[in-house]
């Protein structure tokens, strides 16, 4: 069936198409043309986005006319029937061919390519060349503001001007003027099988009834005017044999039935029907008077502003039963609600229905983030529940939102049916998408909705869910998407080592917002809603204790061990007669990260660690360093003290922030951190960017580029790129420094573990067997090595037949100091070695 149908809204995927008598249609986005189709299969293929391929907003706009052709009706689970259109000219103009083709008609066409001189058009006949030359294009281009140029697909209601090669070329026109003015004739040449939607004829009224008109035109076609496409201004005046202006609404291919319109807007080609004001939509009116009443389709409606609105049958009472016809004489009034707008028939379609007037959201424009609304389960799936909240609108609720927990069996707490409150997470009316939450936390807070980034600002207090926990802190989420970060210096009172194990993916917790940049959409979080110290939190400084720190970044002071913690050690500043307390990063205390571990390990309470670099003072934490690379480069003057020092192809010494799948955070002394992206970390292929660096780890990079506008660097760490010009003293200088540091551990190790001391591979030792394994291993004690675990493997056991209480020589392998395990050797080619001093291993 081929129908006059006028765009009411554009989506991504699809048209969403006004048709005549209240229905609606929809076009998908592969039912365009020939042409986009070929293009979106192409993009699709190549897996990038094509230039010459334009999305459909940026081709139709709401309120235009179109020929469609319906290609299916399904009927969905509810009842509702849902219509697929098509608007290719090739399913739409598939009544005409070559020869039928006549100056002056008026068809469907598609731009098919962009040429120098004009358009080639596809008007969907077989054999045939359609040309748009500029001139005829470019009052219209300029009226439809799409652009400079028509683009590959956009759809256009085309005037033949000239016919050539028996219709093999035709030239066109879509001069708004030229299109207005067309008309169809008999010397066009119409026939039943091709005669189309849009046409404007002149026709002469047959008969006149209560429903409306039957009108003969263009010699001997015949076609029905029903009651809602009458002219209103004229409605009771038409009468038989008067001459009136009609266009085609539709044509069934069956049954041959032809419906036109009297309606104004529709008489000139290329106009637009009245669109209804955003605001009357679901407007309650307390007065609505009857003009009309048809006891088999409902009643016609004046409104309070002059307009009028129709009724359907099953909108004027509650049920069937409860109807009453005497109701609906003339002049009776009611009160009704804007339901919905039909703009093929320029008419606003209302409701009698109580439950409809008092009900709080009709469609999604009525929903607001933030709203707690009522619904009924339609659905459960493994994404998630569906949920109806009203007629023709449906949300989500994502299986991470079906409760303050995750739920791994929801079907045994809902059922279909079952009655929920949610809250609105997300809605966009435009794609009808409505996101919903079930968690009470949310659904019950009564703080206060953050929904754009404009509105966080700093100290305010909201409820957020967590939707990411890694080593660097949490990543939180609000209302439409809105995130920030709660670095992990802000997530509790306490420092947090495994913020993975502490916080869950879903978890709902109040958050303070420290800092906002809504143009950047970053936000800077904190768990930490006071800012009062309390009793376990002294090594934090307040402000006014901030402003006492007369220290500067690279001032170096020596420290006194006050507590030994998870992932650092609170220490004292000696010089300082305050006892200013301050933190040391566990893996600040060396470049190495195997020797931070060492030195952590073994250093106690009260010990003095001399010259430590005072490195920060950011989040209420005076930070220290003992990385010896990081504070020789503050000292050498080789750092950069803001973002306005940096340029492209410095070397600076830094430390690994973050490691993240796609790159590697470092940050830099002084505060400013960059980014080393995945294919600039490292000389060799990278997989996994965990295999390359550690948090911590101390690195030399090169800046490679800088975006002054966002205030990013782009970082490389390749080996090849980051050495400076004497690259063998800078890794001499390296080695002289982990030895000296190993040098430090050794003398830490005699005072706690002495044994562990003079155990280093190579050396013999004589040990007694404790016990023999089921695996095949052993395990050893002795006077020498008391406190350590001594083992032995099967493979090491060598073929010797051992036995608890035996006495045995042995050939130390590995020493590991952190556990105090022992691995030794009983295989006689290596007890017949001759002896190497070899240094101790960590």
């Amino acid at each position: 069936m081929l129908l006059l149908g006028c765009i009411k809204e554009v989506n991504d995927y699809d048209l969403a198409i006004s048709l005549p008598n209240g229905l609606s249609g929809f076009v998908p986005v592969t039912q365009i043309s020939d042409a986009y189709s070929k293009l979106l299969t192409k993009q699709v293929a190549q897996g990038e986005l094509l230039e010459d391929l334009n999305s459909l907003p940026e081709l139709f706009s709401p309120g235009t006319l179109v020929r469609c052709i319906v290609t299916s009706v399904e009927k969905s689970d509810d009842g509702r029937r849902s219509v697929k259109l098509s608007i290719d000219p090739k399913k739409v103009n598939k009544g005409l061919n070559s020869t039928t083709l006549a100056v002056g008609m008026l068809l469907s066409g598609s731009v098919l390519s962009v040429e120098d001189h004009g358009y080639l058009i596809d008007i969907g006949v077989t054999g045939t060349h359609a040309f748009l030359p500029h001139e005829k294009a470019k009052n219209y281009i300029k009226a439809v503001k799409k652009g400079p140029d028509l683009k590959i697909g956009q759809n256009l209601n085309c005037l033949i001007v000239e016919v050539k090669n028996e219709g093999r070329v035709v030239c066109l026109s879509i001069d708004r003027s030229e299109v207005a003015a067309s008309i169809a004739t008999e010397r066009q040449n119409w026939t039943l099988s091709n005669l189309l939607p849009g046409l404007v004829v002149k026709a002469r009224v047959q008969k006149v009834a209560p429903l409306g008109m039957k009108l003969t035109f263009l010699s001997y076609f015949t076609g029905i005017v029903d009651f809602m496409h009458m002219d209103p201004e004229k409605s009771m005046s038409y009468s038989p044999d008067q001459v009136v202006k009609a266009c085609v609404l539709s044509v069934h291919p069956t049954s041959r039935a032809v419906r036109l319109t009297l309606r104004p807007p529709f008489l000139h080609p290329g106009g637009a029907p009245r669109q209804l004001p955003a605001q009357r939509m679901g407007a309650v009116l307390e007065e609505a008077t009857v003009k009309t009443f048809y006891k088999q389709f409902g009643a016609i409606f004046e409104l309070d502003d002059g307009t009028l609105a129709f009724a359907r049958l099953k909108h004027l009472s509650k049920t069937r039963k409860s109807f009453k016809p005497g109701a609906f004489k003339e002049g009776c009034k009611h009160k009704c609600r804007i339901i919905d707008y039909s703009l093929m028939d320029e008419m606003c379609i209302v409701s009698l229905k109580h439950q409809i007037i008092e009900a709080q959201f009709l469609q999604y424009q009525d929903i607001h983030t933030g709203d707690v609304v009522q619904g009924k389960v339609v659905s459960l799936k493994p994404i998630g529940m569906q949920v109806k909240v009203a007629d023709g609108i449906r949300g989500l609720v994502p299986s991470l939102h079906l409760s303050d927990v995750i739920l791994k069996q929801p079907e045994k707490k809902y059922n279909i049916g079952d009655e929920v409150k949610c809250r609105v997470l997300e809605c966009s009316p435009g794609g009808k998408k409505l996101i919903l939450t079930l968690k009470k936390s949310l659904v019950q807070s009564k703080l206060p909705v953050l929904s754009n980034y404009e509105d966080a600002k700093p100290g305010l207090i909201t409820h957020g869910f967590v939707v990411c926990a890694r080593e660097f802190g949490c990543i939180v989420k609000f209302y439409n998407d809105v995130k920030g970060l709660v670095p992990k210096n802000e997530l509790g009172s306490e420092p947090i080592s495994c913020p993975d194990k502490v916080f869950f993916e879903g978890q709902v917790l109040k958050v303070m917002v420290l800092k906002c940049e809504p143009q950047q959409e970053r936000l800077l979080l904190s768990f930490r809603l006071s800012s009062k110290p309390g009793p376990e939190d002294k090594w934090k400084c307040t402000p006014k204790e901030k402003q006492e720190v007369k220290y500067q970044i690279g001032e170096i002071v020596d420290v006194k061990i006050l507590k030994k913690k998870d992932n650092g050690l609170e220490v004292s500043i000696l010089e300082d007669g305050d006892n200013v307390v301050a933190w040391i990063p566990m893996l600040h205390l060396s470049d190495f990260i195997a020797t931070s571990k060492l030195q952590w390990h073994f250093l106690q309470e009260g010990d003095v660690l001399p010259r430590v670099m005072y490195l920060s003072d950011k989040g209420e934490h005076i930070i220290l360093s003992r990385k010896s690379s990081v504070i020789s480069a503050v000292q050498e003057e080789q750092v950069v003290r803001s973002f306005s020092e940096i340029q492209p192809g410095m070397l600076l010494t830094g430390y690994v922030r973050n490691v993240m799948p796609f790159g590697v955070f470092v940050e830099f002394p002084f505060g400013v951190t960059g980014l080393a992206p995945k294919v600039s970390m490292s000389d060799k292929f990278v997989t996994d960017t965990k295999d390359h660096f550690v948090v911590g780890q101390t690195v030399i990079a090169k800046v490679m580029s800088i975006d002054e506008e966002k205030q990013r660097v782009l970082l490389n760490l390749k080996v090849s790129e980051c050495s400076s010009g004497d690259s063998a003293a800078d890794s001499v200088a390296l080695l002289n420094q982990y030895f000296k540091e190993l040098k430090e551990i050794k003398e830490l190790l005699r005072r706690g573990k002495p044994s562990i001391c003079e155990l280093v591979p190579g050396k013999r030792v004589h040990l007694v067997v404790q016990d023999v394994r089921e695996d095949g291993s052993a395990l050893f004690s002795g006077s020498s090595v008391k406190g350590l675990t001594i083992t032995a493997t099967r493979y090491h056991l060598g073929d010797k037949n051992i036995s608890p209480g035996e006495k045995r020589k042995a050939f130390v392998l590995h020493v590991d100091a952190l556990t105090s395990e022992v691995h030794v050797s009983l295989r006689e080619e290596l007890l017949k070695q001759r002896p190497k001093q070899v240094s101790m291993r960590s």
